[in-house]
């Protein structure tokens, strides 16, 4: 039987939600090991002078602790 366990991780992209995931993913496992999936949990921008400046996601992350 595995034992799973989830964590909430934010993070930011100027470039678009898929980077500021594909970031997440890259950090948190520097430091978690045996990462099985994620889920964007939710999404949303910050606006400067009319466009869109910085991409946000709220991702939970779930590994197997052995």
């Amino acid at each position: 039987m595995a034992i799973m366990k989830v964590i909430e991780i934010m993070s930011n992209s100027k470039k678009s939600w898929e980077d500021a995931t594909a970031s997440a993913i890259k950090k948190a496992s520097k430091s978690v090991k045996n990462i099985k999936s994620a889920y964007v949990q939710s999404q949303s921008v910050t606006v400067k002078n009319g466009k869109v400046d910085e991409y946000r996601i709220n991702l939970k992350v779930t590994f197997e602790v052995s």
